[in-house]
């Protein structure tokens, strides 16, 4: 770490006036022209001073005798068949070693209500969509609480959230572009946990679907399949789809998973991506881009998610009151599955 006497040395400075400045000293009279010459010379330098230093090592020991929790919405099951919440939670756990944070404890919503572990904790980090109330039946006395995918009351609490209905018009709108005018929608069912049961909520990527497909006239209720967040339902849904006459000729899909699952109908249907059915996904999870057709999805950085959640969640532990509501971007990721123009 540098010396007040190089700061003084680089600042044109006495040390003396280097300590009293850089120590908040009321009684010293210096020009501010120096005064920032000195703090921006010290902060280009990593100078910090002792009080710095010793606030700094009284967070670094709350840290390690800090727990937190992650509540998980998902079963093992239903994470591994959508990485969506498995790369969240990777990064939630990533960021937490960073942070020297080594107390950590995972529940998932399915069993939560016999673990009474959850209510000792001193942050917990949520991913997924679980409701407010269910969560004040396992954590009332919970302070620090970040949520990440979900944001139930940002007045309370912290949270991370990607914008479902700006995404999903990126994606629309270039197959739109593109010249697609016969467009699906394959998609899943968006769940919010409660206490005692699960209820479905409006998923947002659904409602922009119709809502942009209405506006520009071309919105068709035959054109909207709607099971699960499966490799296997994106299958049966786009083999469905394609039972009709007359069946889209792209298709936005919610999921990459399910977009993948559709990749096979399709080709099991003897049709081909792009030619004859361009598809549009969301996530941009490892595989899309090694499918037998790379996809073209809107890339979520899922990983950044979990290392901001607790980021924001060590925040609050040390101190800040107002909640903060992050909204990660998002970005379209052009690969095979859409043509660069319409052939016909």
């Amino acid at each position: 770490m540098a010396t007040i006497k190089e700061i003084a040395a680089l600042s044109q400075v006495s040390p003396a006036t280097v300590s009293r400045v850089l120590n908040n000293d009321q009684t010293i009279t210096v020009l501010e022209e120096t005064r920032e010459r000195i703090l921006q010379t010290a902060k280009n330098l990593g100078y910090k001073t002792v009080l710095e230093r010793r606030v700094e090592q009284h967070q670094e020991s709350n840290q390690k005798d800090l727990s937190v929790g992650i509540l998980l919405s998902k079963t093992l099951e239903e994470e591994v068949a959508d990485p969506y919440f498995l790369t969240i939670r990777q990064g939630v756990e990533e960021e937490l070693q960073n942070q020297g944070i080594t107390s950590t404890f995972m529940f998932r919503w399915n069993d939560v209500g016999t673990n009474h572990l959850i209510r000792d904790l001193g942050g917990l980090i949520i991913v997924g969509k679980i409701s407010e109330k269910a969560l004040k039946t396992v954590s009332e006395h919970i302070e620090n609480v970040v949520y990440i995918h979900h944001s139930p009351n940002e007045d309370l609490y912290d949270s991370v959230v990607i914008d479902f209905v700006k995404s999903t018009k990126t994606a629309l709108q270039h197959l739109l572009d593109i010249g697609y005018s016969r467009i699906g929608y394959i998609g899943g069912v968006d769940i919010e946990y409660s206490n005692t049961e699960t209820v479905s909520i409006e998923d947002k990527r659904l409602t922009t679907y119709e809502a942009v497909l209405r506006k520009n006239g071309l919105f068709n209720p035959n054109y909207i399949f709607v099971g699960e967040y499966t490799m296997s339902q994106g299958y049966e849904l786009m083999k469905k789809a394609l039972q009709q006459n007359d069946y889209p000729d792209a298709f936005f899909v919610s999921s990459d998973p399910m977009a993948i699952g559709a990749l096979k109908a399709i080709q099991e249907a003897n049709l081909s991506v792009p030619n004859d059915i361009a598809i549009v996904s969301f996530d941009d999870i490892e595989m899309a881009s090694y499918t037998s057709t790379p996809l073209t999805t809107i890339k979520v950085y899922t990983k950044e998610m979990g290392q901001i959640g607790v980021k924001l969640l060590i925040e609050r532990i040390n101190g800040r009151k107002l909640p903060l509501k992050v909204t990660v971007p998002t970005k379209l990721i052009i690969r095979d599955s859409t043509p660069c123009t319409l052939s016909r």
